[in-house]
């Protein structure tokens, strides 16, 4: 098939630069001054602290936050060890602090950061006593395990080949010290395989796991610091994750089965059940001082329950309101969990035994959270939430993903308080593709079934709308495409529609980027009978006259995860057709988004295109 549109893909032709600043100065022209006046309230709710990660050592808690206008790793309740805003002094550009790990004795601080917002970045270690730069390694490398003075890490390779000849994209395990580093674990293994590599809570052991797209799994075990020794002791179709290791046994989360989570444990050839399959999705477990603590998500929320390492059920802990509750770190005898809802940006608890809070934030004010459920074009309920304020103006904004495997669990979105407190209705929807019910539910709106995933937000949104509410649909990257699909197929559900950072021509989305890592969830473009069922549904192929609403499309030019592309092109295609077409081009950022200003600036922008259109 042609592609009129393909020259946009070349992102330094002038055409498309002269595209981008006009169509930027259109939409600045549509919003007018209206994202100035809510610019101060949305900063408000998004230069509240909050934490994003924390790791235990023996001389206490490594935690990183985002505040106002900067990102900090310090020592909980005391000194900043890493901070944005003085790297941004030194490299003369916007950082972005993309992750970091600890050794448990607190001596080393690994970390890496990103420059106007790439994926691709630079990881630093340094000396955590004297602040000293010990490594540094671009582009950035991640999953880095401390051991004495050495380190493992993976390296994923974008360009070029991995050391034993495999073509990009691919990743590769090495271990470095003061005599150099070294591949040491995935020779052989092609695109589309992810390492992960895991201490044991007693520092013996290493737990590495092997996984293909975001569907089969594989694990190694053997002496953490001899990689020669690890071997293959679980494998399964379905994705999978070590735990621990204790007395001589292997605890691993599995999805076999239906896909539900279950806990199981490996001694040489023997394998048994310890937690059984439940009604709803085990998300998550660690062993802490003898007994287990799991996550589960119940109707897309969280509650933690206690299992003896026999499997009993010893407790079951609820929080005040739906919320997501994930497992930060653990050293085996205590655990550290950070919660979040849609008006609590964080809450940071310690599990060791029973629960405790450690620090928080939540947001002024009188909210609710209420649940309900759709009925999708097959008879399946998807369910979802709406979170109201003291006034309910009948206006809905509806955020949808679907796919990959993520769960949509209650998170805070600093620019969806304003549009509450004008009386507005945030939904959030939790469709299939996502894994809220589990692995069927994935595999329900993965590669041929991907129209259940449009079918069930087409739901949500006909019911919002049979309410009377006004509807505003919105959703970004996987979601992106949600939206996208929804608006050519049924443009009638929805007032307005928000799509960013997009994957939109599903006949060329493998040969841009990194888009060939996305097959096995999406299918393959080269297939013949998988090309068939993306035709059919993909949104650049699929536009035609019709009554479309307000729509804006929004991209960054430096996403290097999703080609920017995507956005382009269906802009044009949506413009030929007289659709009220609105596009906003980020100069500075990527897929995760750039320094907190620009970021604040976008969100506030889709908070004045909704607020202008409904």
């Amino acid at each position: 098939m042609k592609d009129p549109y393909a020259w946009m893909e070349n992102l330094k032709d002038e055409r498309v630069l002269r595209l981008v600043e006009e169509e930027n100065e259109r939409f600045r022209e549509f919003v007018g001054s209206l994202s100035d006046e809510l610019f101060p309230e949305v900063w408000k709710y998004y230069s509240m602290p909050t934490l994003y990660g924390a790791r235990l050592t023996e001389k206490g808690i490594v935690a990183m936050y985002k505040e106002r206008d900067r990102q900090v790793i310090r020592w909980l309740g005391g000194d900043t060890v890493v901070d944005s805003k003085a790297l941004e002094e030194e490299l003369n550009d916007e950082v972005l602090l993309q992750g970091f790990t600890a050794d448990g004795e607190g001596r080393f601080l690994a970390y890496s950061f990103s420059i106007g917002g790439a994926d691709e970045g630079v990881t630093r270690i340094i000396d955590l006593e004297t602040g000293k730069l010990i490594d540094e390694m671009e582009p950035s490398v991640w999953n880095v395990t401390f051991l004495g003075d050495g380190y493992y890490f993976s390296r994923f390779y974008r360009h070029g080949e991995t050391p034993d000849g495999v073509k990009a994209p691919a990743v590769r395990l090495f271990w470095k010290d003061g005599s150099g580093e070294r591949m040491v674990f995935g020779e052989g293994l092609g695109s589309g395989y992810f390492i992960g590599l895991n201490k044991s809570t007693d520092g013996r052991w290493a737990m590495v796991t092997v996984t293909f797209g975001w569907n089969r799994a594989d694990i190694y075990t053997g002496p953490i610091d001899a990689p020669d020794l690890w071997r293959k002791v679980y494998s399964a179709d379905v994705p999978a994750e070590p735990i621990d290791v204790i007395g001589g046994k292997l605890y691993v989360l599995t999805r076999e089965g239906k896909g539900l989570g279950k806990v199981i444990a490996i001694e040489g050839e023997n394998v048994t059940e310890v937690i059984p399959e439940g009604e709803f999705p085990l998300e998550w477990a660690v062993i802490v001082d003898g007994k287990i603590l799991a996550g589960r998500l119940v109707h897309a929320s969280y509650r933690l329950e206690v299992y003896s390492l026999e499997g009993e059920k010893l407790d079951e802990i609820t929080f005040d309101l739906p919320g997501s509750a994930h497992l930060l770190d653990t050293d085996g005898k205590r655990a550290l969990i950070r919660y979040e809802s849609f008006t609590v940006p964080y809450r940071l608890y310690e599990f060791d035994g029973g629960l405790k809070l450690i620090e928080g934030r939540d947001v002024e004010g009188s909210f609710e959270v209420e649940e309900d459920f759709a009925v999708s074009r097959d008879g399946t309920r998807v369910h979802y939430f709406l979170v109201k304020g003291e006034d309910d103006g009948k206006k809905a904004w509806v955020f949808g993903y679907g796919g990959f495997n993520i769960s949509l669990t209650p998170r805070f979105f600093p620019h969806v308080i304003p549009f509450i407190k004008r009386g507005g209705t945030f939904a959030m929807a939790n469709l299939r593709g996502g894994s809220e019910y589990g692995e069927e539910w994935h595999r329900a709106g993965m590669r041929e079934n991907k129209q259940n995933v449009f079918d069930d937000f087409i739901a949500v949104l006909g019911k919002l709308k049979a309410e009377g509410y006004r509807v505003a649909a919105w959703g970004r990257s996987n979601g992106g495409l949600l939206v996208s699909a929804t608006l050519t197929q049924r443009p009638d559900v929805m007032d307005a529609a928000l799509i960013g950072y997009p994957v939109i021509d599903m006949l060329s989305f493998h040969r841009l980027y990194i888009g060939s890592v996305w097959v096995p969830e999406y299918g393959n473009p080269d297939d013949p009978k998988d090309r068939e069922f993306l035709l059919r549904y993909s949104p650049y192929h699929n536009v035609k006259p019709a009554k479309y609403p307000p729509t804006l499309i929004y991209t960054g030019l430096h996403d290097d995860r999703v080609h920017p592309a995507h956005a382009l092109k269906f802009f044009k295609l949506l413009k030929e057709v007289g659709a009220p077409v609105y596009l906003r081009v980020e100069t500075k950022s990527g897929h995760m988004g750039a320094s907190p200003e620009t970021r604040a600036r976008e969100l506030t922008d889709l908070l004045a295109f909704v607020i202008k259109t409904l």
